[in-house]
């Protein structure tokens, strides 16, 4: 990287939980979360759900070989369940370096994913990816200077079985990927604050509206107001709700996103193919 290349954001996957095509969900996407940082030949590829295969396919399609740092928020299955569908994780001249800062010592990430790709889960093991394969614990708070040259602040959120928040650095922007938390009402996360003060983009689990928040306490996600409030007292410039609940089809969401940029102007809800160019 040079210093004066654009950095785009790009979405592949969108949704929370569970995979929800329908003819309901066509104009804001039915895959799980996949978000593509690229800046000149890097990239970096935060969560690994369904969404992840689409943009293999796209890769390969360019050529196929990949460099690429994967930075999961955490291993719940919807955020990783694209992996063995990664088209570049098959090509041998492929360099993938995979990181997690939940789990702790008892769950390292590469056990974890080959047990997800392992019998009686999955009929090819994680072996047969013939990519350069490595794979980063750390502790969520940490700060990450990736191989691509960007630098990546960590934060704990508070989901079940944990979940950390990232803040990607490239070319004098940042970019906040901030999913699966659930905030705690009447207080703001600090550790979150303090991850996208000034940030240029801010994506946030906005999973549930108010209202529905009422019956999901405890479930491990937010709402899009409470991301709205974060991004305007951190100067955010961009908040991006992600995460969407499966239940929400295309009239839900469109209605969600006309409230939402009431609240903060600069609101852009986040849809599968929509990229961000900073």
């Amino acid at each position: 990287m040079n210093g004066t290349e654009p950095v785009e954001v790009r979405f592949w996957g969108v949704r929370g939980s569970i995979a929800c095509p329908s003819p309901e969900t066509i104009a804001f996407g039915g895959n799980t979360s996949c978000v593509e940082i690229q800046c000149g030949a890097s990239h970096v590829i935060l969560d690994a759900g369904t969404g992840i295969r689409q943009l293999g396919n796209a890769l390969v399609e360019s050529g196929g070989v990949v460099d690429a740092d994967i930075l999961l928020s955490h291993t719940h299955l919807d955020h990783i369940v694209g992996l063995p569908f990664f088209g570049p994780a098959y090509c041998e001249d492929s360099n993938l370096r995979m990181w997690a800062g939940h789990l702790g010592p008892d769950h390292q990430l590469k056990k974890v994913l080959g047990a997800m790709m392992g019998d009686p889960l999955f009929p090819i093991p994680m072996d047969v990816m013939a990519a350069n394969k490595s794979f980063g614990d750390f502790h969520a708070g940490e700060t990450l200077n990736l191989a691509c040259g960007a630098r990546v602040k960590t934060c704990p959120l508070n989901h079940p079985n944990g979940a950390t928040g990232y803040r990607v650095e490239q070319n004098g922007r940042a970019v906040c990927y901030v999913t699966d938390t659930e905030h705690v009402e009447g207080m703001h996360d600090e550790h979150i604050l303090a991850l996208i003060q000034d940030a240029d983009v801010f994506i946030y689990d906005a999973n549930y509206t108010d209202e529905e928040y009422e019956a999901h306490r405890g479930w491990g996600h937010s709402t899009w107001q409470v991301g709205a409030e974060l991004a305007e007292m951190a100067n955010v410039k961009t908040f991006v709700p992600f995460h969407h609940d499966p239940s929400h089809d295309d009239d839900a969401m469109s209605q969600i996103e006309a409230e939402a940029r009431g609240r903060f102007e600069n609101t852009v809800v986040a849809r599968e193919g929509l990229t961000l160019t900073l």
